[in-house]
């Protein structure tokens, strides 16, 4: 069985992406700079010194909420193409420490799939990020469905994030709650239009990764299962049923009760760690990773979680064949000198 400890929510942003992202329209990128995550030295140096400290192989970079879902064909897919090229420079600097999930230009599906070839096939991306919802669209729009038909011909990984939207409901955005609230109900709603679409069903080999161990749904099924003959008849087949379907990444802010609830309805081998790096950093960095052994989980489950469940999903357990302990000090060299 192969060791690697995989951080699956983790973002890099440059100040140049940001900058660019803003030039086209999208001016909300507050809440993303000035956290150390972008590519400079000192940021990579700090990232690194955290991921040793809390036995972190690997980490793959997302650019969501900041994914270039753009109105103009044209811009997203010159910000795409932009954004995949430097995590994949990134990657190859550091192949011991970063993957990345490709960007893709949505709501141009046409495009999209062009890009997704472009990622996977020339730059080694290990799947797609995209937010919870595209522009006002839900992801179950049948406009997306060629992206997980791709996908899902590829036994690929749909990586899905909060769009910081607040679920498009004033009653969260207006009362400061965007993300401590909103977040979580992004990725519940997120991941339920899925399911009532029959999307895991239709597209089996189709890996959605959900975040923040999939908002809610791990306090939902048997309720979910109870509601649909009066509100969702055609959905074809249980959320009970649908939720074992989808993996989900551990960013709980270290909440132990959410894990083991999540491990109970989902499985352990559902599950997969994240940080949230750079919102999650220093202690409560190494907390993010520390608290899955001490949450009372099986050690045979703490062990799944945090050392072969990413590895499996992600396809790179025929890639690296290291244990944990030899991939950091392979890498001892670049944190010297980064």
């Amino acid at each position: 069985m192969v060791s690697l400890r995989v951080d699956t929510h983790a973002h890099l942003w440059t100040v140049q992406y940001l900058d660019r992202l803003e030039r086209l329209g999208k001016a909300d990128t507050g809440t993303q700079r000035g956290l150390g995550a972008d590519a400079t030295d000192a940021d990579l140096a700090h990232r690194f010194t955290l991921m040793d400290r809390a036995g972190v192989d690997l980490q793959v970079l997302s650019l969501a909420p900041q994914c270039p879902h753009l109105m103009r064909e044209a811009d997203a897919v010159a910000l795409a193409r932009e954004a995949n090229d430097s995590y994949a420079e990134l990657v190859a600097r550091f192949p011991g420490r970063f993957r990345a999930f490709a960007a893709v230009p949505l709501p141009h599906v046409d495009a999209a799939l062009r890009e997704l070839t472009r990622a996977l096939d020339e730059l080694g991306a290990v799947g797609v990020g995209v937010t919870t919802t595209v522009l006002g669209r839900t992801l179950a729009d049948p406009l997306f469905w060629p992206l997980y038909e791709e996908l899902d011909r590829r036994g690929a990984v749909l990586y899905v994030h909060p769009a910081g939207e607040g679920a498009a409901s004033p009653l969260i955005t207006d009362h400061g709650m965007r993300w401590m609230v909103g977040a979580p109900v992004e990725d519940t709603v997120a991941m339920m239009h899925l399911i009532l679409a029959g999307i895991p069903a239709r597209y089996p080999r189709l890996r959605v990764l959900a975040s923040h161990l999939g908002g809610m749904l791990p306090l939902l099924p048997r309720r979910l299962d109870d509601h649909l003959a009066f509100e969702s008849p055609r959905t074809p087949e249980l959320p009970s049923v649908a939720v074992r379907r989808l993996w989900y990444d551990t960013v709980s802010h270290a909440h132990p009760p959410a894990l083991v609830a999540a491990a109970a309805t989902f499985g352990a081998d559902r599950l997969v760690l994240g940080t949230d790096y750079p919102y999650e950093d220093g202690d409560t960095f190494l907390r993010a990773v520390d608290h899955i052994t001490r949450s009372g989980l099986a050690p045979s489950e703490a062990e799944m979680i945090l050392d072969v469940n990413a590895a499996h999903l992600l396809g790179l357990s025929g890639r690296l064949r290291t244990s944990s302990r030899a991939s950091r000090w392979r890498h001892a060299a670049y944190r010297q000198n980064p």
